[in-house]
């Protein structure tokens, strides 16, 4: 018997599936809105996105402002730039269109319409004291699952580390979640993003904090982006590849949500903040590496994982089952279109010390983690990694 008691934090509305952003309007309006910032970038602007929802929003005479300069990766400046804007102008909503980087900014731009200060005055757990203006999310990738999230992933330039705004105030009102958005996605980041849900899945899943609930959307997603990822990597325009990828990140995002991530994580972000290395990619790279160290911490669950990735496991042992789980990811990785070491991604032998000691002090992860990692244990993965 699980003896923790279950939390369960999702938006107030959830629609996903094909053709579900032509409801924004609807949703829009039903939050009382007549003026909106439409937060998003470049690309996604000149890719005909955006227009598309700032005109289901005028169909509902609401009034729209683009705002499209989110860029990758966000930095707490790029955040600073956003909420100026939001605090400058009066909106009744935002709405954020994009892949995590847009959704976060527009998160962290609607609590901070209604809170003083700056943005770095958040960065941590539960620091946000009022509600935002609401925000409605919009992913176009299938990865991130920041239209579910409590936390708004931004750089900290100074320290060279990814840092994070975590309150339940970041939770949008809305997610709004319609595959046909990322069939434009290119092979590259449908490959970041779709591993980087998939790492979402698996360590929440494995995370000290699952719950029977949170296990349900963990399982889910991990069968859903297992059986797909390479599909809709190899050929985007198959709709039931991509419908697998954007509602297996969504699942993966209500685990995550409610359980959180572990070690992977915590391990990605100083080489985010330090070579600049997309998220998503990060993530994905060390993952198995950080399976194969933490298999010992919780072995039926990662039976169960090579399990639900399809491998064949009878026979064996449920240990040699549950090292199976790693086999599963890497020949996942190794078949995407994404970098395959950190020395590719220009990481040096000689930064791993380091990197080492920023992870280990990303506490509120690495707490979360099946089994205890020491720094010693995180040079050793990095290392591996190279």
């Amino acid at each position: 018997m699980d003896e923790k008691i279950i939390t369960f934090r999702t938006p107030n509305l959830i629609l996903a599936g094909i053709g579900a952003i032509k409801r924004i309007g609807e949703e829009a309006k039903s939050l009382e809105a007549g003026k909106v910032l439409l937060v998003t970038d470049k690309g996604v602007a000149q890719s005909g996105v955006a227009d598309e929802v700032k005109n289901l929003l005028v169909k509902e005479s609401i009034g729209v402002d683009l705002y499209d300069k989110v860029i990758s990766d966000p930095d707490i400046a790029c955040a600073e730039a956003c909420v100026s804007v939001v605090r400058e102008n009066r909106y009744d909503l935002v709405v954020g269109v994009g892949g995590g980087s847009s959704m976060d900014i527009a998160a962290v731009a609607s609590v901070m319409a209604t809170n003083p200060g700056s943005v770095r005055d958040y960065l941590g757990i539960n620091l946000v004291k009022k509600p935002g203006i609401p925000a409605i999310l919009v992913p176009t990738t299938a990865g991130t699952g920041a239209e579910v999230t409590p936390n708004a992933i931004l750089t900290d330039t100074q320290e060279k580390l990814k840092k994070a705004v975590v309150s339940p105030y970041i939770i949008p009102r809305v997610a709004i979640v319609d595959p046909v958005l990322t069939i434009s996605m290119p092979p590259s980041v449908t490959s970041s993003s779709g591993i980087d849900a998939l790492t979402h899945a698996i360590e929440s899943y494995t995370s000290v904090n699952a719950t029977i609930m949170t296990d349900l959307f963990a399982r889910e997603a991990i069968v859903m982006i297992g059986r797909s990822i390479r599909t809709a990597v190899a050929k985007g325009e198959n709709l039931r590849a991509r419908y697998d990828m954007s509602i297996g990140s969504l699942y993966a995002g209500i685990s995550l949500a409610n359980a959180g991530v572990t070690a992977v994580h915590a391990l990605a972000y100083p080489i985010g903040g330090h070579y600049g290395v997309p998220h998503g990619v990060g993530c994905g790279l060390l993952l198995p590496y950080v399976m194969e160290f933490n298999v010992l911490g919780d072995v039926p669950k990662f039976a169960e994982i090579a399990r639900l990735l399809g491998e064949r496991v009878e026979g064996l042992t449920l240990l040699e089952q549950a090292y199976r789980s790693v086999d599963a990811v890497m020949s996942i990785y190794k078949d995407l279109v994404i970098p395959q070491s950190l020395t590719e991604l220009g990481v040096p032998k000689e930064a791993i010390p380091g990197l080492a000691k920023a992870a280990i002090n990303v506490t509120r992860l690495m707490k979360n983690n099946p089994r205890n990692m020491g720094e010693e244990d995180i040079r050793k993965i990095y290392e591996e990694a190279l």
